[in-house]
């Protein structure tokens, strides 16, 4: 109660005409952060409904932990496997990978955050709480050995120029998160891509499981992982995507809460799965990518992080339950087309759903249509 009071007391100095009027922005973060606001709205429409997007945004948080601290112990697992660990047991992998992954989502979440604030003071608008989510999905995407000067600028890249120019919240139609990653990826592809950025070990090189596929083959992946190994999350690859498992705790969790679409997510399976037994039946004897069942897919790269995490942002996807159909389905056909056409990138899911939001808008726009005509014709009867 004191907190209150005193949070209270200071409010005339952040509000308009006062003498931190200026910095209101950072005032309402810490006032909405420690306490639900007691504003209600005036106009239309009004939602009564105790989840607000503060709850959404911090459930959400919540959720990707699971595969954040299973992530954190598989770096340092992996970093054992080279060689490099004296210890195997589960705290010392944790620990190990932990001292790896807090700079890097530091890193995030400061620079983020400046450029959050920055453009909250002079638009004068609130702080959302978009932002701690976009940059834990930010750092999870990362690999372990990512210098984190390139962390900064990546997401940079996403705040500015995925989520601000175009008005901040609710108006970006790219996924910030992704937008930052894919431009690390097609700005320094050698630190976001190869055999030598997946085990935070000097001089150590291991490919991952879509990279083996890509150059030697199914034949080559099988001798070196098992898919258990690829669902439990014990190979290679970004810090938080690689365990299925816990990336489905979470997910599932938001599923339940109905704060994720359940039609996106089938939608994204479905696709994948019709789309890697299309090629599956096709074949291919000089591209290895044609072999991969959907099983694999499912485990490998980033598709299970990005289907429940990445794919149902619902500022960026479809607003439609039809919408949101076509919208998984879509991600899931892209995914799977870039992954087998284009074997020198095997991941395809970050594109998938990059090219996916830019026609989230004509999907709705087609869908509402279709509905308005439907009814019209119904009425005209």
């Amino acid at each position: 109660m004191k907190m209150r009071a005193w949070l209270d007391e200071i409010a005339p100095l952040f509000e308009k005409g006062g003498k931190y009027s200026l910095w209101y922005p950072l005032y309402e973060a810490v006032d909405t952060f420690c306490y639900s606001p007691a504003t209600v709205p005036k106009v239309a429409p009004h939602v009564r409904d105790g989840i607000d997007a503060k709850r959404i945004m911090v459930t959400v948080y919540l959720c990707v932990f699971p595969a954040i601290i299973f992530g954190c112990y598989n770096i340092g697992y992996q970093a054992h496997l080279a060689g490099a660990l004296a210890s195997s047991s589960f705290f010392s992998c944790f620990w190990d990978g932990l001292l790896v992954f807090l700079p890097v989502y530091l890193v995030t979440f400061i620079v983020g955050a400046f450029w959050e604030v920055l453009f909250a003071v002079v638009r004068k608008h609130e702080i959302t709480e978009g932002f701690f989510v976009t940059s834990v999905l930010f750092a999870c995407t990362l690999p372990p050995t990512i210098p984190l000067w390139q962390v900064a600028l990546g997401i940079s890249f996403g705040v500015v120029i995925g989520k601000e120019i175009f008005g901040g919240v609710g108006k970006n139609f790219l996924n910030p998160a992704l937008t930052g990653r894919a431009f690390l990826y097609f700005a320094y592809p050698a630190s976001m891509s190869g055999s030598a950025v997946w085990v935070a070990v000097d001089g150590f090189s291991g490919a991952t499981p879509l990279s083996v596929v890509a150059d030697n083959g199914m034949a080559a992946l099988h001798a070196t992982y098992t898919w258990w190994d690829a669902f439990w999350g014990t190979i290679p690859g970004s810090i938080a995507e690689t365990s299925t498992l816990f990336i489905l705790v979470g997910g599932l969790f938001l599923l339940f809460t109905g704060i994720a679409s359940w039609r996106i997510v089938l939608g994204v399976l479905f696709g994948m799965a019709a789309t890697a037994w299309m090629f599956n039946a096709i074949g291919s004897d000089t591209n290895y990518m044609f072999a991969m069942d959907a099983s694999w897919h499912l485990v490998l790269g980033g598709f299970a992080f990005a289907m429940m995490f990445m794919a149902t942002d619902p500022v960026s996807a479809s607003m439609t339950n039809t919408g949101r159909w076509c919208f998984g389905l879509l991600i899931g056909f892209l995914t799977v087309v870039i992954r087998v056409i284009n074997p020198g990138y095997p991941e395809g899911v970050m594109l998938a759903i990059l090219l996916a939001n830019m026609f989230a808008p004509l999907i709705d726009y087609v869908t509402i249509n279709a509905n308005i005509k439907r009814r019209l014709k119904r009425g005209a009867r």
